[in-house]
């Protein structure tokens, strides 16, 4: 096992810069997940990373070792990709066993190895089949043992659940973090998806456009977004985005106007008609069912009811603003049904606002 280290890594394609000044270490054992859109650069920060692209400038290290110039067949990690990439006319077992057949380790010590894989991800009914007799879940679960059998000192999982259908994605989910916390190795995992970057990682990497948003903790970069893209790219559903402008002391949203809470104002000092997106997350919005609220904390917004979704547990509520294009996502109780086309009045939770420049998505409140 091994922590590993970027540098400053830039990859450029002719006159395509994929991702670039990417910097940041990982320390031995810890499960981290790179996240961001499509064509973001994370699967390009992989391939580097495994040595399947070669950095057009920075240092990356493994363990104490610098790899830039080291082939990927001797850099110690093993990768898994989404299309699980099995062997089709070999067994499961001999698919497992198939990387430490090329490294000559010693039959006894494969065979123990495949045994011990295939128990840890109950694969053990199935080893003498093929793959096209196996599941999706199950092809998954093989080449995962395949890189599990040759002990890395790196994981690398590229989108690795894309292919499952939703619940054998949550299943086959759980069984990875279980494993990771059985077997401790630093595991890199690239994804589109919020939900698994969520659940899985200890830290989450944010890409947008080949350069690294923002660096931390899910829970902490969910509460503390660094920008607009990190606070509506993270969170299902996602932030709710406002534009606005300042009118005397007041956030003009559509027509409608609030209060300004008065940190808010303090802190940015704000010019006549000046442009803003508020952002605020679906949970921090309620519905007002009558005239009273705390007018020091909280402002009203009317809104339209466009489309409920009732979830069992929860109802979700796309609602727009009257006169505008702008939809808002609103999470309540399960026992909230309005119809399409009803009339809300929404409080919003003033205290839990973010204000972000609309021209360049940066945040600028709440600072930290």
């Amino acid at each position: 096992m091994a922590n590993v280290r970027l540098e400053d890594i830039k990859r450029r394609f002719n006159n395509v810069t994929a991702i670039e000044d990417i910097t940041f270490e990982i320390p031995d054992g810890e499960f981290w997940v790179l996240v961001g859109p499509s064509g973001c650069g994370k699967s390009t920060i992989l391939r580097t990373i495994a040595g399947l692209e070669t950095a057009t400038s920075g240092k990356l290290f493994i363990g104490d070792r610098l790899v830039n110039n080291i082939p990927a067949r001797q850099r110690d990690v093993a990768m898994v990709f989404q299309n699980y990439a099995l062997y089709p006319h070999m067994t499961v077992a001999q698919n497992i066993a198939f990387g430490l057949q090329m490294r000559k380790v010693d039959s006894k010590i494969i065979q123990d190895r495949v045994v011990n894989v295939a128990r840890s991800l109950s694969l053990e009914n199935l080893l003498d089949r093929k793959p096209k007799q196996l599941s999706g879940g199950q092809q998954q679960r093989v080449a995962l043992g395949r890189a599990i059998a040759r002990e890395p000192q790196v994981f690398l999982l590229d989108e690795p659940l894309s292919n499952l259908d939703a619940q054998l994605r949550d299943d086959t989910r759980a069984e990875l973090k279980q494993l990771h916390q059985e077997l401790g190795i630093t595991t890199i995992y690239v994804t589109h998806d919020q939900v698994e970057a969520m659940t899985l990682a200890d830290k989450i990497v944010v890409l947008n456009r080949g350069r690294i948003q923002q660096i931390g903790a899910p829970q902490s970069i969910y509460a503390r977004p660094a920008n607009q893209m990190v606070a509506t790219f993270l969170g299902s559903p996602p932030m709710n985005i406002l534009p606005a402008s300042y009118q005397n002391h007041s956030f003009d949203v559509s027509g409608q106007l609030f209060p300004i809470p008065t940190v808010v104002e303090e802190r940015l000092k704000l010019r006549q008609g000046q442009g803003l997106n508020l952002g605020i997350r679906p949970e921090h919005l309620k519905i007002n069912t009558n005239s009273e609220f705390n007018t020091e904390n909280s402002a009203l917004l009317q809104v339209e009811v466009k489309v409920v979704e009732p979830l069992g547990r929860e109802t979700l509520i796309r609602a727009g603003l009257p006169g505008s294009m702008t939809v808002l996502n609103i999470q309540t109780s399960g026992d909230v049904r309005p119809r399409p086309g009803d009339r809300l009045s929404l409080e919003l939770d003033l205290n839990e606002l973010f204000v972000f420049d609309p021209k360049t998505g940066d945040k600028i409140f709440p600072h930290e």
